[in-house]
């Protein structure tokens, strides 16, 4: 991997590597590592989808994708978090990356309503312990070596826009509401790595692909970019709420009808 290329598509300087306190030989070091484990981590994220989200009516999910991180996102991530949180990840290098990058495997599932977290979130509590005792605190000397623990390895977290209705119950999951963004978040530990799992509703996601192909990629200086963003973002927010809407009528209506059915068997 050409060094000046990767620094130019990510935007980033010799002055950044310096920042991060990580040379580039390092970088080149952790590319290595994850390509000789980046199968395993596809192998594996294979075997979690069909145990555990192939029946998607069982999982209460309208579907769901996945994939193992890029390499070069992996690098973009480390100098990144090694600059915002010096002392966190300080320790980071090519042989541990893995117990400080939770997303190596990324799996997301879709929800055709909003309120359908609730189904979805029960199901995975009910085959993944959920134990705080469990959650990462000291990325090194939490990292459970064992392959066969599977546990939520993070409290679950719901982030939601400023302004949303309640949906999420704040005892079962980490409500935070300090911007637009609107996602699920759990971090799952399963055949000895970590799998970051992602909920949202289907206009959820398509707001996110789009602001991240246009905004987070191209034109994070952009404000006109931005405002437009943040307008879609909205829509799509008032898009589920009408979603929402259009299933609580459907069911009044059945509610009714067979109220009515009942009474003229009378």
């Amino acid at each position: 991997m050409d060094q000046q290329t990767f620094l130019a598509t990510y935007s980033l300087t010799e002055s950044d590597l310096q920042e991060a306190n990580i040379s580039w030989e390092e970088l080149s070091l952790i590319a290595e590592e994850y390509g000789r484990l980046e199968h395993s981590l596809r192998e594996i994220g294979k075997a979690f989808i069909d145990e555990y989200l192939y029946d998607i009516e069982t999982a209460g999910i309208h579907s769901y994708r996945y994939r193992t991180k890029r390499v070069e996102h992996l690098l973009e991530k480390v100098i990144r978090k090694r600059k915002e949180n010096p002392e966190k990840f300080a320790q980071l290098d090519h042989t541990n990356y893995y117990k400080f990058v939770t997303d190596l495997i990324g799996i997301r599932v879709f929800f055709l309503y909003r309120e359908d977290w609730k189904h979805f979130h029960q199901y995975l509590t009910s085959r993944f312990k959920n134990d705080p005792a469990l959650y990462i605190r000291d990325r090194l000397a939490d990292f459970d070596e064992d392959p066969d623990h599977y546990y939520l390895a993070e409290r679950p977290r719901a982030y939601k826009r400023t302004g949303d209705s309640k949906i999420y119950d704040g005892n079962e999951i980490q409500i935070i509401s300090d911007g637009i963004y609107r996602s699920l978040h759990y971090i799952v530990k399963y055949q000895g790595q970590y799998i970051e799992i992602q909920g949202r509703t289907l206009f959820e996601e398509g707001w996110g692909e789009v602001d991240h192909d246009i905004v987070y990629k191209e034109a994070e200086d952009d404000e006109m970019l931005r405002d437009y963003s943040k307008l879609l973002n909205r829509l799509s927010g008032l898009a589920d709420e009408m979603s929402s809407y259009f299933r609580r009528m459907k069911q009044q209506k059945e509610d009714m009808g067979q109220s009515n059915n009942s009474q003229g068997e009378k």
